[in-house]
């Protein structure tokens, strides 16, 4: 399985497709395509669906359907690919920010610890900078700045430290396998801690390469301009950065009369999920819906 998808129900229930079964939806985060198939069953004849995915792999498992358009984009140019393809307004954006599990569990693409291989963790394979350049090119500061933001790494300048001791002592001077990165911090943790810091370390170097926040802030605001009036913004987090961006993002919208929010708090996994998909523990479910002034 390419990647089991989570609060897949309840994220397009949020959706509210059954009142716009011939409208557009857009699906920011294609992955392994379980709720955009889980939409395609909801829509009509004449509705549309457009995927983003700016991963080549993910893209390969587009359904054949004439309703579909995938784009292969980061999710970040959301409005200007929109915009692109003559759209004026969209009835509903979903998003589940999670790594797919076919990222963490391809060896090669260097997302997990758990396997020995190339430090990449690229989720657009053509893009240039990979882990192995940030660990190997970083300054301390900018090291301890980047696992302290993105992982709450705790003794983020230590860890740091010890980065930049081990790569000056090995040929070429760089990391660039995830052995070697975890050689370097061997003694930071123990059997029992291994699986929560290497985590926190693994993270923080993917959101750097990939930009995710960046990425993220820039897809949401996108979202405002897209909106219909009464279109649904569905977000599913899984780390607590990225839920704030979306939780401050949607309050201030509230504030200025752009969103309704339509949880008073995030939904979470049922027990019977989280012991189906342990990956799906630290999800929450956001919505929100778009008010216009104009």
């Amino acid at each position: 399985m390419y990647h089991k998808s989570v609060l897949l129900k309840e994220s397009v229930d949020a959706l509210d497709i059954e009142h716009r079964r011939d409208g557009i939806f857009v699906d920011v985060t294609f992955g392994g395509g379980g709720h955009s198939r889980e939409i395609l069953q909801r829509l009509g004849p004449q509705g549309r669906l457009i995927v983003f995915d700016q991963d080549q792999d993910a893209l390969a498992n587009v359904p054949d359907d004439k309703r579909i358009l995938p784009v292969r984009s980061n999710f970040r140019f959301l409005e200007n690919q929109i915009r692109y393809l003559g759209i004026g307004r969209v009835d509903g954006i979903i998003a589940d920010l999670g790594v797919s599990s076919h990222q963490f569990d391809t060896a090669e693409r260097g997302f997990s610890y758990r396997f020995s291989s190339a430090l990449d963790m690229r989720m657009n394979q053509a893009s240039s900078t990979t882990a192995a350049d940030i660990v190997s090119t970083y300054s301390k500061e900018d090291l301890a700045r980047m696992l302290n933001d993105f992982g709450e790494v705790e003794g983020a300048m230590k860890v740091a430290s010890a980065i930049c001791s081990f790569r000056e002592k090995i040929p070429g001077k760089r990391i660039e396998t995830t052995t070697q990165l975890t050689q370097a911090l061997e003694r930071f943790f123990n059997a029992q801690s291994e699986r929560k810091f290497l985590g926190k370390v693994f993270q923080a170097l993917r959101i750097e390469v990939n930009q995710e926040m960046r990425a993220l802030e820039d897809m949401l605001q996108g979202s405002l301009q897209v909106l219909s009036d009464g279109g649904r913004l569905s977000v599913i987090t899984y780390h607590s950065l990225e839920d704030r961006i979306v939780k401050n993002f949607m309050r201030s919208g509230k504030a200025d009369g752009n969103f309704e929010i339509l949880l008073k708090k995030p939904l979470l996994p049922t027990e019977e999920e989280i012991q189906a998909n342990g990956r799906s523990r630290s999800a929450k479910l956001r919505l929100a819906s778009r008010t216009r002034k104009d």
